[in-house]
């Protein structure tokens, strides 16, 4: 549809509307392309050291152009002559997106000019309602917003609060967090490979991704009694500890989850039309990408190696052995490729898990934190009283505030508390990695087709209920 048509003007969004080339100011376009990218300053010290031999691109100081051909001085905007255009709308209602990411685009035949990611059909207000529960609450809230990786939602709201508790964790409880974030880092990128081979047209893909994801959401739910949205990661430690035979149910995974990669790899990457699908397809530079603080496999597939279990480590990544996977051209390929070899990273951490696993408590044995076992409460009225209490007033936690950011599957994932000292959060604030990597989608899609456009959305991974959290 065109932008003056009836309909558009009844679908109006305001000022998220995307009018017609024509009609958009300088600045506007500026803002979409380019001068947002310029965020280094003007002296070549501030270009992060990341940028410095070994990776490919240059970072644009004003004035200069970047890698990607843009210049990034604001005096300048010329995208060359270009004839009647047409402005559709790729969604809601896409698969791709779940149903509920709206991209309108400025086509000039098949050639994307511009596109504007509508968000906004999935918000659920998961911010303002974590406001109003208390701290013993908020992982059955969080766990929801990133439908597809619960428990590292789960972990990044513990570990916020955990940081404003001043609280240390049982060993055991902190090795137990690695492995279920890893086997879900794992059933993660299973289902983008899924999803993402039924995008460019691979069945096959999409069903053995789904039956691979099966094994570990079955472990999942003999572990925590959930296959998702578990509440099984809560501050102060886990739920419950792992079920007996749990190594020989990981090592079953393990095995098969990296046996089946290598058909994975038969499956698509010699495969001739995937091929033409992702190389040189859906291209984000490494200053673009900064620029944007895009992070997750989209930077990595740059050559960036920033990866928070390595760059900043967490819980006890750096007492395992693991390589951070980077990619060349960030393109889509790239990005196919990094998310199919961190399974397999991440089967090399769980291994070493299995190994070290050290005995102990799985949670922190403070009665102000840590309800009573489940089997005292049928014994002792005391247990009974404070498992009553601490289910209905919760704890209270000192005033404060804290920030505390995770490698999730889809890249930096943080929680921002401030608490007044009651027994629930002031404010809280989560950083979406999903959120903000939708910013790459316009840069990626620029001067691209329209038939490349769904591949190149789904490389992005974007789980919209962390978008509209």
């Amino acid at each position: 549809m065109t932008g003056t048509s009836e309909y558009a003007s009844s679908t109006s969004e305001g000022a998220q509307e995307l009018g017609p080339r024509s009609s958009e100011s300088v600045k506007e376009l500026r803002r979409e392309r380019g001068a947002v990218l310029r965020g280094y300053g003007s002296s070549a010290e501030e270009i992060p050291a990341a940028l410095e031999g070994g990776i490919h691109g240059k970072a644009a100081l004003p004035g200069e152009a970047s890698s990607s051909g843009f210049t990034t001085s604001p005096e300048s905007f010329d995208e060359g002559p270009v004839g009647e255009t047409m402005i559709i709308n790729m969604g809601p209602q896409h698969p791709s997106t779940h149903g509920v990411l709206r991209l309108m685009m400025e086509l000039d035949g098949e050639t994307i000019l511009r596109t504007k990611p509508v968000v906004g059909y999935l918000h659920t207000g998961m911010e303002k309602t974590g406001e109003e529960l208390m701290y013993v609450q908020g992982s059955t809230n969080v766990t929801r917003m990133d439908y597809l990786s619960p428990l590292n939602n789960e972990l990044v709201f513990s570990l916020c609060t955990e940081e404003l508790l001043g609280m240390e964790l049982p060993a055991r409880a902190v090795w137990i967090r690695m492995l279920m974030s890893e086997l879900n880092r794992v059933s993660s990128h299973l289902m983008w490979m899924a999803t993402n081979g039924m995008d460019l047209g691979s069945t096959s893909m999409m069903i053995y991704g789904f039956r691979e994801r099966e094994m570990v959401l079955g472990f999942f739910e003999k572990t925590t009694g959930l296959r998702m949205n578990h509440n099984y990661i809560r501050p102060g430690g886990v739920a419950a500890d792992l079920p007996d035979g749990w190594e020989e149910d990981v090592e079953l995974i393990c095995d098969n989850v990296l046996r089946r990669t290598e058909e994975y790899d038969d499956l698509l990457t010699g495969q001739p039309i995937f091929r033409e699908r992702t190389e040189g397809v859906g291209i984000i530079t490494a200053e673009e990408a900064l620029g944007l603080s895009v992070t997750g496999p989209i930077l990595r597939s740059t050559g960036i190696p920033w990866d928070l279990r390595k760059t900043m480590p967490y819980l006890a990544y750096d007492q395992v052995e693991f390589d951070v996977l980077v990619g060349t051209y960030g393109d889509n390929f790239d990005r196919y490729a990094i998310r199919l070899n961190e399974i397999r990273e991440s089967i090399r951490i769980i291994r070493q898990v299995i190994e070290k696993m050290p005995p102990g408590d799985y949670r922190v044995q403070d009665r102000k934190i840590t309800p009573p076992p489940r089997a005292r409460i049928d014994e002792s009225m005391e247990a009974l009283i404070h498992h009553f209490k601490m289910f209905t007033e919760g704890f209270r936690v000192p005033a404060g505030e804290a920030y505390v950011a995770i490698e999730s599957p889809r890249g930096e994932l943080g929680c921002y508390i401030v608490s007044d000292g009651s027994a629930k959060p002031y404010r809280m604030h989560i950083r979406g990695p999903s959120f903000v990597n939708m910013q790459a989608v316009p840069v990626m899609l620029v001067g691209g087709l329209v038939a490349d456009a769904v591949a190149t959305t789904s490389s992005v991974d974007p789980v919209m209920g962390e978008v509209d959290r």
